[in-house]
């Protein structure tokens, strides 16, 4: 048997405040879930691993959850430059936050590394009876963004979780998973680490000062 491979990605979250971002990625890495987080501010980091037993590979995410908010807005290009992956979250039950997903995607389109991968996910999945985001509205949007880019947007990701009860969370972690490609250069990616390491400190300094 060949030796386990392991890798690391940067994977970055966007969507409009109170969609769940934080909630996700706390559901995903410490499997817990508070009805009363506070909004982020800035932007908070966390890694977590996942397995591909099937590639015999072992994957960390290095995980950057944004603040929807719009004062910092102007902030996210930081996060999203060099990033491997991207979720862009909105909540079911909102159709204005399923068009700020769409507006993230589309800003990814023009200014994210070629290649990341696109997930468009839509969180609190177990709030049903209070659907405004229909699956046939996702299909239409996607449609369209084939048109507009051709079959490569059929690359954009779409799942449904629930941060609250936990459904679908792990899905799209490893739906994203089998997406990326395994051999990253690693040259690339140490000057990855590297500047985000320095952004983390910079990130740090302006929290500590306001």
């Amino acid at each position: 048997m060949s030796e386990p491979r392991f890798a690391s990605f940067k994977l970055v979250l966007l969507g409009e405040s109170a969609v769940g971002k934080s909630s996700i990625v706390h559901r995903f890495v410490k499997n817990t879930f508070d009805d009363m987080r506070e909004s982020t501010i800035g932007a908070a980091f966390l890694t977590q691993t996942i397995s591909l037993p099937e590639v015999n590979t072992t994957i960390k995410f290095e995980i950057w959850d944004t603040a929807g908010q719009e004062r910092y807005k102007s902030l996210a290009p930081m996060y999203y430059r060099n990033a491997n992956a991207a979720l862009c979250v909105y909540d079911i039950t909102s159709k204005a936050s399923f068009a700020k997903a769409q507006d993230w995607i589309k800003e990814l389109n023009r200014q994210a590394p070629e290649g990341i991968v696109v997930a468009l996910v839509g969180n609190k999945a177990d709030l049903v009876d209070e659907r405004q985001v229909d699956e046939a509205d996702v299909e239409s949007y996607l449609q369209d963004l084939r048109a507009q880019r051709g079959e490569s947007a059929g690359d954009v990701i779409h799942l449904e979780c629930s941060a609250k009860s936990g459904d679908g969370v792990l899905d799209i972690f490893n739906s994203i998973a089998q997406a990326l490609p395994l051999e990253e250069p690693a040259a690339k990616s140490q000057q990855s680490k590297r500047v985000d390491l320095n952004r983390r400190q910079q990130t740090t300094l302006q929290l500590g000062c306001c």
